[in-house]
């Protein structure tokens, strides 16, 4: 299961962590990223301890998303030592793209 964070723990989560760390920004009523929740899970359970894979609801931590320029779901950043390394935007990405990405980052 993909941990939460929120703007309290964001800070100490992602820009914090010692791996990368893959922040799928999200919200309940998005269609496409509630189909791609089920791959990030399975992904983030194969590169356990390389890659870190969390959710941020949008629609509860509007500043975050606004910080980091997010204006469509799902968007999903990659930070490493605390900055925002790339980006994907969209659920268009295969299983296999995905970490194909991931790794080049990891």
């Amino acid at each position: 299961m993909t941990a939460h964070v929120s703007e309290a723990t964001f800070s100490t989560d992602v820009l914090g962590a010692d791996v990368p760390v893959l922040v799928d920004f999200w919200a309940e009523w998005c269609g496409p990223c509630r189909a791609i929740a089920p791959i990030l899970d399975e992904i983030s359970t194969e590169m356990a301890g390389k890659v870190k894979i969390v959710k941020l609801n949008v629609d509860e931590n509007p500043s975050i998303a606004a910080q980091y320029g997010v204006r469509s779901i799902p968007t999903m950043i990659l930070f490493k030592g605390g900055e925002a390394a790339d980006m994907k935007i969209g659920a268009g990405t295969p299983k296999a793209g995905l970490v194909k990405w991931l790794e080049g980052h990891a």
